[in-house]
């Protein structure tokens, strides 16, 4: 069997494994259990919670650690945590006094701890997307800390308030996992940071490693891969700086990542020039 090129595989879920429908493409199903059959490692890197993440971590029949919170947590199948970085609670505190008191109406917020949900502030966004994402809501005192906070409005009034809360919670880090979610995590997660703490841990090497993603939570995943990737339909910054644009998401863009690596595995080098003779 020809060993593959990247034997690592690192995909995000929303809008790149997974479809706006919350479904797997089957394009995505197949070419996932073939790249497995051929040698091949998959990772899910996300910004979602172990709960949520495992569904279709259990349907990819998968048995590696998962990438969560966007790089603040890795854990294993049997929830051995690898690593767990959180706010920390002087940035909760600050969150919960100065942050949520000057969001307008039209903005919700969520806190994450642990694998809870709270609802910091409820707005009619916060409970479309807890509908979608079949998450449910503690509505009691939130705790002292949390692994991260997630602010959900329209794109504008998201620009509006990112600059403010990088201010109010400088010690903390701000991105966008989708245009409408604003995510406040704990300074040193990133996807990147993440997966770099993995393979240290598993003794990969990052030369063997593939990686896709959408958003600008991916940016530094797919900076740290050896070969990255984007769905056509993703974020025009990684769109820009990615070594490969594979179709839209919902056609299997995933299973497009998984067939050039096949393509480029197969492809012998190119033989060196001969130098002349004299």
């Amino acid at each position: 069997m020809r060993l593959l090129r990247w034997p690592w595989l690192v995909t995000d879920l929303d809008g790149t494994l997974v479809a706006r429908d919350l479904a797997i493409p089957e394009r995505n199903l197949i070419a996932v259990r073939r790249y497995r059959e051929a040698g091949g490692t998959v990772i899910i890197a996300t910004g979602r919670n172990e709960v949520s993440a495992g569904r279709y971590h259990a349907q990819l029949e998968l048995d590696t650690p998962l990438i969560l919170y966007n790089g603040a947590r890795i854990v294993e199948p049997d929830g051995t945590r690898l690593l767990d970085l959180t706010l920390g609670t002087s940035t909760a505190r600050a969150c919960y006094e100065l942050v949520l008191p000057v969001l307008p109406d039209e903005v919700g917020a969520v806190g994450f701890v642990d694998t809870v949900a709270y609802a910091l502030k409820p707005a009619e966004a916060l409970s479309r997307y807890a509908a979608r994402d079949q998450l449910q809501l503690l509505t009691g005192p939130p705790p002292d800390d949390l692994t991260k906070v997630m602010l959900i409005a329209s794109e504008p009034e998201l620009d509006r308030l990112e600059p403010l809360v990088a201010g109010l919670l400088p010690k903390s880090r701000q991105v966008r996992s989708e245009r409408t979610y604003l995510e406040i995590l704990p300074a040193q997660a990133t996807k990147g940071a993440a997966l770099l703490r993995l393979t240290e841990l598993l003794g990969i090497p990052l030369t063997g490693v593939a990686a896709i993603g959408d958003n600008p939570n991916d940016l530094e995943l797919i900076e740290t891969a050896d070969l990255s990737a984007v769905p056509a339909d993703g974020h025009p910054e990684l769109v820009r700086i990615a070594d490969a644009v594979m179709g839209p998401c919902a056609t299997g863009a995933v299973a497009d990542l998984i067939a050039l690596i096949d393509l480029i595995t197969r492809t012998p080098p190119l033989a060196a020039p001969h130098s002349p003779t004299h």
